[in-house]
């Protein structure tokens, strides 16, 4: 957090960016991911090439990992209740959301407003869409160790280095609608500082950061959708990033309270 990333040039193939979007059966709880992904591309006559980018659900990776809850067995404290109330949430849920959440900043009818891994998320990131009745399904415990392992595997059973993502939709202030958003990435640096550099009359930029992981999450989730798309993985080729051999987590994409825009106006 609050570390600065040095700039880089944006290289993309000659053809463009390009994003195939990957196909699979329904996942299971405890699925292994890798195979999966892996036998989905070769269905859909895809090969994976060194730094290419696979972008991953949070969803199946949750799943993969048995990060899914029986609503049932989930007893609701006294404190649950009472933010149930407030925001007509099931008192299992809220209960959930207390346990998950690092700080709960307030909510509209149904959504509670959360602080998980360093993000602003509604409801820390807990879902009922796209699980079993009666289920949520919670974010992965380590998205860093998720994209890490996931990478790992990938070299060992192709042979091919490559960046990975974790992804959730998120929400913009006053904007209609969601957007991706990385929760981990393995493999590429997620932030383009573009301060001290010039812009096209001159000038010297000074705060201007760009979320290239965050840009990449927005591409692969306007494919993915949000309902019954059976699109949890996306493959991004000749993406305008800088590959190495990092891990990043959300606090690394993290802006400090008090430089924020919309918390410390708030």
């Amino acid at each position: 957090m609050g570390m600065r990333w040095s700039s880089f040039p944006l290289r993309m193939g000659a053809e463009g960016l390009k994003l195939y979007p990957i196909k699979t059966r329904t996942v299971e709880v405890g699925d292994g991911l890798v195979g999966l992904i892996l036998e989905s591309l070769e269905a859909q006559g895809l090969e994976l090439m060194d730094n290419d980018v696979l972008v991953l659900t949070s969803k199946i990776v949750s799943f993969s990992e048995r990060r899914v809850v029986k609503l049932s067995e989930v007893k609701a404290s006294a404190k649950g209740r009472k933010l149930a109330e407030r925001y007509r949430l099931e008192p299992e849920f809220a209960e959930l959301v207390l346990r998950e959440a690092e700080r709960v900043c307030g909510g509209v009818d149904r959504a509670v407003l959360t602080l998980k891994h360093g993000i602003m998320i509604a409801n820390a990131g807990i879902d009922n869409k796209n699980a079993p009745a009666g289920y949520v399904v919670l974010w992965p415990a380590d998205p860093e160790k998720s994209v890490a392992d996931f990478r790992e595997a990938v070299l060992l059973e192709t042979g091919k280095t490559v960046g990975v993502m974790v992804v959730d939709s998120g929400l913009i202030p006053l904007r209609i609608g969601t957007i991706g958003l990385a929760l981990a990435v393995a493999g590429f640096r997620p932030i383009r500082d573009d301060r001290g550099r010039e812009d096209i009359f001159g000038r010297r930029v000074t705060i201007t950061r760009q979320a290239v992981a965050d840009d990449l999450a927005c591409a692969a989730h306007l494919m993915m959708g949000e309902s019954s798309e059976k699109v949890p993985a996306v493959l991004i080729r000749d993406a305008p990033v800088v590959f190495d051999d990092g891990v990043y987590g959300s606090k690394d994409m993290m802006m400090p309270f008090k430089e924020c825009l919309f918390m410390n106006a708030f």
